[in-house]
């Protein structure tokens, strides 16, 4: 069998709300959870044993052994299988948008197809991410990550992804969270994109004001956003460091990308309705 190349999406939560924290530390979360047309991508050859080559723009520092997530979940997968893996790093590390479990996400899916096996449950084991990665479609993820709830068929939507370049850890952010009981996510309803524009405007995410405290540039990253022409929704990823705007008009979101500053990473895409 010839090598084949799949896509990995930038996974963009555009509202995260914490609804809870449970006793063994694990935050509950109630999230909108879109996918972008930007992202890294692999690809598979066969081989006698298991290798990974990461190579692009964003390749430096990214292992290419087993504390690669990639290489993890293709010994989750199946176990002593082989197979030459290479990845083509586009994503920010550290930015909120899901990099790591959505390569874990395209690797699952590429070698399943090419070992000819299925993809078994307790994917979450590899990241709380993956499973929402593994689904590839907008949906509403609650719980830990593990609740997946289908929603309303999205409008046409392009979105700018901007990172400045400052990796947010987890942890710091969600430590700095002055609540954990906020109210969830209003039910996902509507129509066109000034409906679904009005429905995000009742959202939020509960993490930006504990990441902006970690990351102050995450002010300055939405303040530009906010000042674009055509920009109505400005806004941090998960639990940052990459915020996004929200544009109606394709040529709007280009040239919001283009006005970002040369040495942050800034792309303009669609939000993908499904995997491609």
């Amino acid at each position: 069998m010839a090598g084949m190349t799949q896509f990995a999406p930038a996974k963009v939560n555009l509202a995260l709300h914490v609804t809870g924290k449970r006793e063994d530390g694990f935050h509950l979360l109630d999230s909108l959870v879109v996918f972008a047309g930007g992202g890294d991508w692999l690809t598979f050859a066969p081989a006698d044993t298991l290798s990974l080559q990461v190579r692009g723009p964003r390749a430096r520092g990214v292992p290419e052994d087993g504390r690669n997530l990639v290489w993890k979940a293709a010994q989750w997968l199946a176990p002593g299988r082989g197979a030459a893996i290479t990845l083509d790093k586009h994503l920010p590390h550290a930015g909120g948008i899901g990099g790591g479990s959505a390569d874990a996400a395209c690797a699952l899916r590429g070698l399943a197809q090419m070992w000819g096996v299925d993809v078994p449950r307790g994917a979450e084991a590899l990241g709380a991410d993956v499973p929402v990665c593994l689904h590839g479609r907008p949906v509403r993820m609650r719980g830990i990550g593990e609740v997946l709830e289908d929603v309303p068929p999205l409008p046409p939507v392009w979105i700018v992804l901007v990172n400045a370049g400052q990796e947010v850890p987890t942890g710091p952010v969600f430590k700095a969270l002055e609540r954990t009981d906020n109210p969830p996510l209003p039910a996902p309803a509507w129509d066109g994109f000034d409906g679904f524009m009005a429905w995000l405007q009742e959202t939020r995410n509960d993490l930006q004001t504990a990441a902006k405290t970690v990351s102050p540039i995450i002010d300055d990253v939405l303040a530009r956003l906010s000042q674009t022409h055509g920009c109505r929704l400005a806004r941090m990823s998960g639990s940052g460091g990459t915020c996004f705007g929200l544009f109606e008009a394709e040529a709007d979101a280009v040239a919001a990308a283009t006005a970002m500053p040369a040495d942050w990473w800034a792309e303009a895409a669609p939000v993908l309705g499904a995997m491609p």
